[in-house]
């Protein structure tokens, strides 16, 4: 009996953060929309390079580059990856720095590295 008692809490304490969780493995929205049958937005392609995963261990840091495995210190396309963090890669060309993220802000393409210069 005290378990059909404690059922209604337990929902009603797991509703909220399930609320705010996403399916990861739910199609993205451009999907959705176009198999719904709405207007999908034509969105650019990212105009640089896109970072897909880091790897950090105490004795490495990896970026995978487009696809690229590149360790702290080697060069990508003209570039030298200059840090590795667990969201980030910089990569440094002479004095122009480009930060390329995991999660890129809402507002930019998805991979579209941010760029800023010293």
């Amino acid at each position: 009996m005290k378990i059909l008692y404690a059922l209604p809490i337990a929902a009603a304490i797991m509703a909220p953060a399930s609320a705010q969780l996403t399916d990861p493995t739910q199609p993205p929205q451009e999907v959705l929309d176009a198999a719904a049958g709405r207007v999908v937005s034509q969105t650019p392609p990212p105009s640089g390079p896109t970072l897909q995963s880091v790897l950090i261990s105490p004795h490495r840091k990896v970026a995978i580059i487009d696809g690229e495995m590149v360790r702290v210190g080697q060069t990508y396309k003209g570039a030298v990856l200059a840090s590795v963090s667990e969201t980030e890669a910089v990569l440094t060309r002479g004095s122009q720095r480009t930060v390329l993220r995991l999660f890129p802000a809402s507002d930019t393409p998805a991979g579209a590295g941010q760029r800023k210069k010293k």
